[in-house]
C-alpha cells in the first residue's frame, strides 16, 4: 500500500484509535428531499466538525459544505435508479479524477448482492478498485443484500466477502446477530451502517455491540440527523467508537443537550 493510499485512509480512519465515525448524508441520490436533509447544509454545519468524515455525493458536496472545513470525505460514486426503480441497477457515475478534483479520501460504491442485477454491481466494483487503485484511491464498498435475503451473518458475511475478494479497502454493512462472525469473515476494515431511524439509546447499543464484535467504526446517517439533537447525538457516538464508552454512558452524553 502506497503512501497516498495510506495517508487518505487516515482521514478516514483516525489513527490514534484505528477507528471512524462517518456520517452518511448521501440518501438523496435515490430518495431525494428526505426527512432531515431536505436543507443540507442546515443539517450538516453543525456537524462537520464532530465528524471524521461525510459520505456525500459530489453534489451536495459542492453545494453545502464549505470547502474549508477540516473534514475528510468519502464520495458516492454509484447511483442510477431511485426508489421508484429498481435499486440494483447502478451504475458508476463519478469518475476518480472527478474525486481528486474534490479532493476526497475515498469513493464508496453500493454492491447488491443476491438481488438483480448482482453480477454487474459487482463488476463495477472491481472496474472502480483498478481505477482508483492507479490514484492510490481508498474504495468503500456499501453492502445491500437482495430482499428475499435476510440481513443476517450468513448473507451480510457473504456480501462483505465478495467485496473484499474484488479489493475494496473497506467495507459498510448493516449489524446483525453473531456479527462478530461478519468481521472474522472479512479481512478488510467494517464500518457499521446505522440504518432507519430507532431511538437513541438502542442506536448507542448497537454501535457499542458492533465495535466490541470487531467493527472499525460507524457510517451512520439517520440516527443522527433525524435525532432530535443531532450534534449531541454524533457527540455520544463518537464516545463510544474512540472512547469505549458504554451505550448508557454515551447516553447520557446525550441527554447534556
Amino acid at each position: 500500500m502506497d503512501f497516498g493510499m495510506k495517508n487518505r485512509l487516515s482521514r478516514i480512519f483516525k489513527p490514534k484509535t484505528g477507528k471512524t465515525v462517518m456520517l452518511a448524508v448521501d440518501h438523496g441520490y435515490f430518495q431525494g428531499p428526505t426527512t432531515g436533509l431536505r436543507n443540507l447544509r442546515a443539517t450538516v454545519t453543525p456537524l462537520i466538525p464532530i465528524a471524521d468524515c461525510l459520505f456525500i455525493t459530489r453534489g451536495m458536496l459542492r453545494t453545502s459544505v464549505d470547502p474549508r472545513s477540516d473534514v475528510s470525505i468519502c464520495l458516492r460514486v454509484s447511483g442510477g435508479p431511485s426508489i421508484l426503480g429498481e435499486l440494483s441497477n447502478e451504475d458508476i457515475t463519478t469518475s476518480i479524477e472527478e474525486a481528486i478534483r474534490l479532493n476526497a479520501s475515498g469513493v464508496g460504491m453500493s454492491i447488491y448482492v443476491g438481488a438483480s442485477n448482482e453480477d454487474r454491481t459487482i463488476s463495477n466494483l472491481g472496474r472502480l478498485i483498478n481505477e482508483a487503485e492507479r490514484y492510490g484511491m481508498p474504495v468503500l464498498a456499501v453492502t445491500a443484500v437482495g430482499k428475499e435475503m435476510g440481513r443476517d451473518a450468513r448473507y451480510l458475511g457473504l456480501a462483505c466477502r465478495i467485496a473484499a475478494e474484488m479489493g475494496a479497502h473497506f467495507v459498510k454493512t448493516y449489524y446483525c446477530e453473531e456479527f462478530y462472525k461478519v468481521v472474522e469473515g472479512c479481512p478488510v476494515p467494517i464500518v457499521m451502517a446505522g440504518g432507519k431511524k430507532i431511538p437513541e439509546i438502542d442506536a448507542l447499543k448497537m454501535t457499542e455491540n458492533a465495535i466490541k464484535e470487531g467493527a472499525s467504526g460507524v457510517d451512520m446517517g439517520r440516527n443522527i440527523f433525524q435525532s432530535d439533537y443531532p450534534v449531541e447525538m454524533i457527540k455520544a457516538v463518537k464516545a463510544v467508537v474512540h472512547k469505549g464508552a458504554t451505550a448508557e454512558e454515551a447516553f447520557e452524553i446525550y441527554l447534556k443537550k
